[in-house]
């Protein structure tokens, strides 16, 4: 059986195939121990299904990784750097994290001063051995090493990437003493760029036994609920760039599954909008603590350019833009009484307050206010929302707005412009209009404002698919094994054939050393894709955009700085500055199945009905059975539309239509 688990802060979510067909099931996360979730998650799937022949394919998302980088809970690190270089991760760049603010505070680095150590070596710009460590240079930095009581020790030496015996020979003797988790950054990360590689493989080593204390927790969990004569369990992590990649390898680069999460939703989004006929997209993923928004036209975007915490992490990760905004964000008001919606979050622990705990008023306990979430129908009925409560509650904290009703608005209000915001970063702040674009809203919170949020972009459509508020689990279970790899070469383009065949000798190089894992894992030659890019900037440029490697590439490199930059210079000198080669596995992909139209009348479909407060006015109005709603059935808004994972609310204005595959495609009446 295979299933796919995404965790998030207030839910769990599993999206399984059973005799056929897509089931979902959501339980409620355990934030001091996520693995306990899973295992409430398989024990219910599994109850009535053990076949003691078939194994357990389980593939996870996970926000372990980013919550230890947020809460700074990661393991005891020891730097190991080229000497004179200890500072550098300290030092880090001149770019100020507030221009104008003089009071700022950078975040303290992930390895204090005492811990990072300085080796005698020396490698060259070209990768000549300089200067070589000896035996008892070694030694003596092992030593220090074991006197600092680190957990983890990361290595990055100068140039590293050009030549990286230098960092073997230290590892090998840190792995020798009994240090088991090394993070070398020729292996986590062989690009130039002195601070950005040692920032990365810190952050590796800081996540290590975190991410190892987690998977093994996973695994423990998964060989509890089998069965002793079934095989062992396979046990799979969603990465950040896309891709899933065994636990071991997971374990030894815990860096790469930072967004691990949010990059199973993209992969749901884009499939559920292929189906659609809708290629262009931005995807809204609102969960219970955090949304997250991507633009994604045709090919899916990657950056090697995040923040994470406040941290640099270079290593490939899905081009998502991610705030504070989310169904269980927490509304206050500052001291000069503005109103104030996250980034704090009720969690999953306590909770929003109609889930029968909390007490400070979130986005949820706004929309139950206004109407638009009936009480009974959270999780199919499973979950009550105690709207008295709720009432009692946001009125303690309605002051100073005149009225609860205004409170719970103003509380949608502001989430919205944080969302709205962040949708402009990743469309109009970098040369996309989202009028060209359709809105794919998922997440357990995301129909309930889709369509507020389109209206203000200007957006033609909202798609909201079926399974909405587990998108992201059905993204992680049709995805992909993929490994990346990259090697940092700085050569200028004299001529574009001789060039090529330069290429051609280090991407096979990156396509054997990546083939030889893949066939490790089962794979066969004829099961493993490549995909080739290249790093281009104009000489003297700082930072690079990533080009196709087939073809001119020279030329998609000016079309790119084009469209990113305003600008092009055909005539100026291109520098190639890294390669990247992404190698990927296919994997069985379970699809949405398509439905016969059933008629345009929905009113089968309506359960019921609820006053509602829209634009400032109440509305009567119908509450629709989504597992009613087949293709072909349309109907206007006002309209609430319940279903097991999420809620949809369809203001007046709009109009709503089931497709083929049952996604609800939104849009505003007379567009």
């Amino acid at each position: 059986m295979r299933i796919a688990v995404d965790t998030g802060g207030t839910f769990t979510d599993c999206v399984f195939v059973r005799n056929g067909c897509l089931e979902i099931l959501k339980v409620p996360s355990t934030p001091r121990n996520p693995a306990e979730a899973i295992g409430n998650a398989l024990q219910k799937i599994l109850a009535d299904d053990r076949d003691a022949t078939s194994p357990l394919d389980l593939t996870c998302g996970t926000t372990v990784g980013t919550n230890a980088l947020l809460e700074r809970r990661g393991a005891r690190v020891a730097l190991v750097t080229t000497a004179g270089f200890e500072d550098v991760l300290e030092i880090g760049r001149q770019a100020r994290p507030r221009l104008y603010d003089f009071f700022v505070d950078r975040p303290a680095p992930l390895v204090p001063r005492q811990r990072r150590f300085g080796l005698h070596e020396r490698i060259a710009a070209d990768g000549r051995a300089l200067r070589k460590p000896s035996r008892a240079e070694l030694t003596r930095i092992v030593r220090l090493v074991e006197r600092s009581a680190a957990q983890s020790v990361a290595v990055c030496l100068l140039f590293s990437f050009t030549n990286p015996a230098h960092e073997l020979a230290l590892a090998n003797a840190l792995r020798r003493r009994g240090f088991a988790l090394v993070s070398v950054s020729h292996e986590i990360l062989p690009e130039f760029r002195e601070y950005e590689r040692t920032a990365t493989t810190v952050v590796n080593a800081y996540l290590a036994p975190v991410m190892t204390r987690y998977l093994a927790d996973i695994a423990r969990e998964a060989s509890a609920v089998s069965l002793k004569s079934a095989p062992r369990p396979q046990v799979r992590i969603m990465l950040s760039s896309g891709g899933i990649v065994s636990a071991a390898v997971a374990s030894r680069e815990p860096v790469r599954t930072i967004l691990s999460g949010p990059a199973g939703g993209i992969l749901g989004a884009q499939y559920v909008a292929g189906l659609a006929g809708f290629p262009r997209i931005i995807s809204f993923d609102m969960g219970g603590t955090s949304t997250d928004v991507a633009l994604v036209e045709d090919d899916l975007r990657t950056t090697n350019e995040s923040m994470v915490a406040d941290l640099p992490v270079a290593v490939p990760m899905l081009d998502i833009h991610t705030v504070g905004a989310g169904g269980g964000s927490i509304g206050r008001f500052d001291r000069a009484g503005a109103l104030r919606v996250g980034p704090e979050s009720a969690g999953a622990d306590p909770g929003p307050i109609c889930y029968g705990r909390g007490e400070l008023p979130t986005v949820t306990d706004a929309h139950l206010v206004l109407g638009r979430i009936a009480p009974e129908g959270f999780l199919g009925g499973e979950f009550l929302l105690d709207e008295n409560r709720t009432l009692d509650f946001m009125r303690r904290h309605s002051s100073p707005m005149r009225s609860i009703e205004r409170f719970a608005q103003g509380i949608l209000d502001v989430a919205n412009a944080v969302m709205e915001k962040a949708i402009r970063v990743i469309s109009i702040e970098r040369g996309y209009d989202p009028r060209d674009y359709t809105l794919v809203a998922f997440g357990g919170a995301g129909g309930l404002h889709a369509c507020d949020l389109a209206a203000a972009l200007g957006m033609p459509r909202v798609l909201v698919p079926r399974f909405p508020g587990a998108l992201s689990a059905l993204g992680i279970l049709r995805a992909d094994v993929v490994r990346d790899f990259s090697q940092t070469v700085r050569w200028p383009v004299d001529s574009l054939p001789r060039t090529r065949a330069r290429l051609a000798r280090i991407f096979k190089s990156l396509e054997r050393r990546g083939s030889r894992e893949f066939r490790a894992e089962g794979f066969s030659a004829k099961q493993i894709h490549i995909q080739c890019l290249l790093d281009l900037r104009y000489l003297g440029q700082a930072f690079e955009l990533a080009v196709p490697a087939s073809g001119n590439f020279v030329a998609a490199f000016h079309r790119a700085h084009d469209r990113r930059y305003g600008y092009s210079d055909p005539a100026r000198p291109v520098e190639v500055v890294t390669l990247r080669a992404r190698l990927s596995g296919r994997t069985p992909k379970p699809a949405l199945p398509r439905s016969r139209p059933a008629g345009a009348n929905a009113r089968a479909a309506i359960i019921g009905s609820r006053r509602a407060i829209f634009f400032g006015r109440a509305f009567d109005t119908p509450i629709y059975d989504r597992s009613k709603l087949r293709a072909g059935k349309r109907f206007r808004g006002p309209a609430i539309i319940m279903e097991y994972s999420a809620t949809t609310v369809l203001p007046p204005g709009w109009l709503a239509r089931v497709d083929s595959h049952e996604s609800l495609v939104l849009s505003q009446d007379g567009k």
